[in-house]
């Protein structure tokens, strides 16, 4: 363990949640008090902007863990740097749920670097991820600090997904996925207002800024170099039948942030998967008349809020009727969805007998933007803390930085990842 990790070590807190009292903090919290508990292995706290709103989540925490009313908390302002430094430099992982990211996000992630400690988010915004890489990833690579973007539904599934079906397919067949595709199937969730915020504030920087509708419309924008280009065009826009897959499909609104985090994956990992690597992401349903009647149904309505949110009168009309901020489903809500994600891994084409299939399936078992995306960052951030990943800093990404250890972490919390094979796909 080189100086700087063995300093890291002897800090306080393994974990600090940041926007604890926030609707997604205060899951990612009640989730670690009820999977780690409270004073046991693991050593963290919360925190925000407000002590008197800390305590009062600390008090809820009690009703999981009665040792959560020993939790500490800690105090800062997302703005300024100053309260934020204090915090940062007594752990080794601060969880950060405290979106838009790219209004709440660069102080907290300028800090993290510079003490070397190591962060998780999720956002689903491309232009904050970018800019995060352009201003802090040559730093902290210095520093060691290891900033680890879109720990949640956004892109937890299609990162580790594609990391799994490519590393089965090595040790299945002994050659590479040249293709993998992702679809987002049936599935059960509401929307909180953060993220609809989120999504509001991306709407509004692509209407002001050309700079921003640039980088959502280019397929590699988070690659290390964005002149250096592969073989995917845009998302999917319109309704198709899959043959892989055997069914209807429409546009996947979160593939703007996904697609592009797995193919800074690969980048990362030195092009693990092949410069000519092609990869999409879609919704699907099912084969028949129904099935194109839904992915019609979506790709029209999926439309219409784009269109919407993209208008200052419409998007301010959205705004109003969505939910607002520290809003998101019940409990009763939450603990009714689901999810399940499935991904086809396609071989190299010259191989013997036809290109090898692979079918991996992901399934959640709660809402997956809230239950299961909880989930998925307190594992994220317990993994960065706790396991033997990725030693070198920067900004990178679930797969390139936590792999397969992440994957493990996740199975034992109770998601399912499957791999199966499929009849080889023979040239036509």
């Amino acid at each position: 363990m080189s100086t700087e990790r063995a300093s890291r070590s002897s800090r306080p807190y393994d974990v600090v949640i940041w926007g604890a009292t926030g609707f997604t903090g205060r899951l990612a919290a009640e989730y670690i008090a009820r999977a780690h508990g409270v004073g046991r292995d693991l050593r963290w706290a919360i925190a925000g902007r407000s002590h008197e709103k800390l305590a009062s989540v600390r008090d809820g925490l009690a009703a999981i863990d009665p040792r959560a009313r020993e939790l500490a908390i800690l105090v800062g302002d997302s703005r300024d740097a100053a309260s934020l430094a204090p915090i940062v430099s007594q752990t080794r992982v601060v969880l950060t749920t405290v979106g838009p990211y790219a209004i709440y996000g660069h102080e907290l992630v300028a800090a993290c670097v510079e003490h070397g400690t190591d962060s998780v988010d999720l956002t689903g915004e491309p232009q904050f991820v970018r800019a995060t890489i352009d201003r802090h990833h040559a730093r902290a690579r210095q520093t060691g600090a290891r900033i680890v973007n879109c720990c949640g539904f956004d892109s937890i599934p299609s990162d580790l997904g594609v990391l799994l079906v490519q590393t089965e397919m090595r040790a299945r067949h002994g050659t590479r996925c040249a293709e993998v595709k992702y679809f987002a199937g049936e599935m059960s969730g509401g929307m909180s207002g953060g993220t609809i915020a989120s999504a509001m504030h991306i709407a509004e920087e692509m209407a002001h800024d050309p700079g921003v509708r640039r980088i959502v419309a280019n397929p590699y924008a988070l690659d290390p170099d964005r002149t250096d280009r592969g073989p995917d065009g845009p998302d999917q826009k319109g309704v198709r039948f899959d043959e892989d897959l055997q069914r209807w499909t429409g546009p996947f609104m979160m593939a703007a942030i996904n697609t592009r985090i797995v193919r800074r994956t690969n980048a990362l990992l030195d092009y693990a998967y092949g410069r000519d690597f092609r990869y999409s992401e879609c919704q699907s349903f099912k084969e028949g008349a129904k099935g194109f009647l839904e992915a019609t149904g979506l790709t029209v309505g999926l439309g219409v809020f784009l269109a919407a949110a993209a208008m200052p009168p419409t998007r301010a009309l959205l705004e109003r009727l969505l939910p607002a901020p520290g809003e998101g489903p019940s409990k009763e809500a939450r603990d009714r969805g689901f999810f399940v994600t499935r991904l086809v891994g396609i071989g190299e084409p010259s191989a013997p007998g036809g290109a090898p299939r692979l079918l991996a399936t992901i399934r959640g078992k709660s809402d997956p933007g809230y239950g299961e995306t909880a989930k998925m960052i307190g594992e994220s951030a317990i993994c960065l803390a706790r396991d033997d990943v990725a030693p070198r800093g920067g900004v990178l990404t679930p797969a390139s930085c936590m792999g397969l250890k992440l994957v493990d972490r996740l199975r034992a919390a109770g998601m399912d990842f499957a791999v199966e094979e499929m009849s080889p796909r023979v040239a036509r």
